[in-house]
């Protein structure tokens, strides 16, 4: 029996790869063509202009998508970041007439705020007709009955969805890798990953392949590919952005809840992508998305001392030298326009925080994305195979376990983080809830003494890890994952690159001593790492999105005004 379902894995994942491959070779000749100086226009212009030049008629949507389908298939090419190629029914779909309806929905609204835009989509967003299999051989051959909330406001406002993009296999990893569509890699550094879970929208936005994307976050999930991978997110708070009708491993996990969110390719596509959804009213598309209008916040920050609380360290991994001195960039330009800066002390237990969110994100013991593989043999994703593992042990052996670390090793941070790491009955589930929330106060009350407006910190201590890195770096995950257990809005925004001279460990240079410090600074290397994009998380608090966009703009801002501008990779 275990034969016959690895094989019958085994089948349908050369099957996909193989209806992916034909859907990109039988695009029309165009698509293969060497880009043209338009198309180098086209792929260069910011998204609201190149929106308004189609509702001028100065533009037709169909040269937009072709030059970004070009680009798309290049991408590709590169990194294997595409799974659904949607390109032929986005053809068929612009030239529809207003009274056809049919497979994928009827025509584009060439009057929409998004006029003409092709738009990149996670593969776990519905859009009917396709399958959302997110790298599990089991989910595949599904096509979705019907499209998913944002892709129906996406259409409604003129985008015209074009492909969708690779994610790791339980989407729990910020790796990129499954055996359905196999591995993506980092678009500016060979053997390393994207991130993840969004790590496909990463690269392929990155290449330009994709100006605005969609993506997904339950503990880092746009931020982190953001920061591995160059390009512009903000996570957004629960209701703030539509997430239902989608495909999803953890169905019913609601103790850190994901949530969808932007990626864009400059900041000026994140802030006009986010501010054209909210202004679409996704309450009307979905029951999840609170009825909050978009707010305008620039007078009001204007006329305030802004202040800005920096987290340099949370005591868990230490930054790298290549995070630090993004981190330090950052500071730098603040305080050179006289921003009050303050370095934040006496916070919260980030340990306490990671501790909580991590038991209420692995409550079923794994269960949940285990059910979803086929075959005992499938690949699994490095990491979360060592939690899957940990999970199955008898509990009197991870008792000491526990034990050893704590006494013997001395390692009070590792042993707090597998004390617990257990499938929770319902009574400790509510208790894990009680404590989350008293972790909420506890950081709001804090954020409230210290009078921040934000808070600025590295997405992740380290930038992207190779291939298999998860295996070493699976607990590194405490500078993004905080904040979605608080449920406040983060963005990152890419700062400088990995400099092998500068960025190098000295023998001065000292890591928190815990195992999970240890295990992320295995694969540090910053001659390898040469080149990879590394980026700074904002942070604000729950439905200050609009905030996070201002504070990303401004960060940018003083960053160019003090000559460390990022160059995005032009097409």
């Amino acid at each position: 029996m275990a034969l016959m379902t690895y094989l019958a894995h085994r089948r349908t994942c050369r099957n996909k790869k193989r209806i992916r491959g034909a859907a990109i070779a039988n695009l029309p000749p165009v698509y293969h063509s060497p880009l043209e100086e338009f198309d180098r226009e086209i792929l260069n212009t910011p998204v609201e202009d190149a929106a308004r030049l189609v509702r001028k008629g100065e533009w037709k949507p169909i040269d937009i998508l072709r030059a970004y389908g070009k680009q798309a298939v290049k991408a590709h090419e590169r990194t294997n970041c595409l799974t659904e190629v949607i390109i032929l029914d986005a053809e068929e779909w612009l030239g529809r007439s207003l009274e056809s309806g049919g497979g994928f929905g009827g025509r584009a609204d060439l009057n929409g705020p998004l006029a003409g835009i092709p738009v990149s989509l996670k593969d776990t967003v519905n859009v009917k007709g396709y399958d959302s299999c997110i790298g599990y051989s089991k989910l595949a051959n599904s096509p979705a009955e019907h499209d998913a909330p944002i892709v129906r406001l996406l259409k409604d406002a003129g985008a015209v969805p074009f492909v969708k993009t690779n994610v790791p296999v339980t989407l729990m990893s910020f790796e990129c890798s499954n055996d359905v569509w196999g591995t993506t890699e980092n678009p500016h550094v060979k053997g390393y990953t994207p991130g993840g879970s969004s790590g496909g929208e990463a690269a392929l936005i990155a290449l330009g392949g994709s100006r605005i994307g969609v993506g997904t976050d339950v503990a880092g999930s746009v931020r982190v590919p953001a920061h591995y991978s160059g390009v512009y997110t903000v996570r957004c708070s629960v209701g703030r952005f539509p997430r239902s009708g989608n495909a999803t491993s953890m169905a019913g996990q609601e103790g850190v809840t994901a949530v969808y969110s932007p990626m864009a390719k400059t900041m000026e596509d994140l802030s006009f992508f986010l501010k054209t959804v909210i202004e679409m009213k996704p309450w009307t598309y979905d029951y999840h998305v609170v009825p909050l209008p978009w707010r305008d916040v620039h007078d009001e920050m204007g006329n305030k001392r802004v202040r800005w609380g920096v987290l340099r360290d949370d005591g868990i991994v230490t930054p790298s030298p290549a995070c630090g001195r993004a981190l330090d960039s950052v500071i730098t330009a603040l305080k050179s326009q006289a921003y009050n800066v303050v370095e934040l002390n006496n916070n919260p237990s980030v340990l306490e925080s990671l501790i909580t969110a991590s038991r209420l994100l692995y409550s079923d013991g794994g269960a949940t994305f285990s059910s979803h593989f086929q075959s005992f043999f499938e690949s699994n994703d490095p990491g979360m195979r060592q939690v899957s593992r940990y999970f199955s042990l008898p509990r009197w052996f991870k008792f000491l376990h526990w034990a050893f670390v704590k006494y013997l090793k001395r390692d009070e941070i590792w042993a707090a983080l597998i004390r617990n790491w257990s499938p929770t009955s319902s009574a400790d589930q509510w208790k894990l809830v009680s404590k989350r929330e008293r972790i909420r106060a506890e950081w709001d009350k804090f954020w409230n003494e210290n009078e921040l407006d934000f808070i600025v910190s590295v997405p992740n201590a380290l930038p992207a890890v190779p291939h298999g890195g998860m295996k070493n770096g699976f607990a590194n995950c405490s500078y993004t994952l905080i904040w979605n257990m608080m449920d406040y809005a983060a963005g990152v925004l890419p700062v400088t690159k990995v400099d092998r001279e500068r960025d190098a460990l000295t023998p001065g240079f000292k890591i928190n001593s815990n195992a999970v410090a240890e295990g992320s600074y295995k694969d540090y290397d910053a001659d390898k790492m040469h080149g990879l994009p590394i980026g700074v998380q904002i942070v604000a608090r729950r439905f200050e999105e609009e905030k996070v966009i201002w504070g990303l703009e401004k960060v940018k801002g003083v960053l160019e005004d003090i000559g460390e501008r990022y160059v995005v990779v032009e097409c």
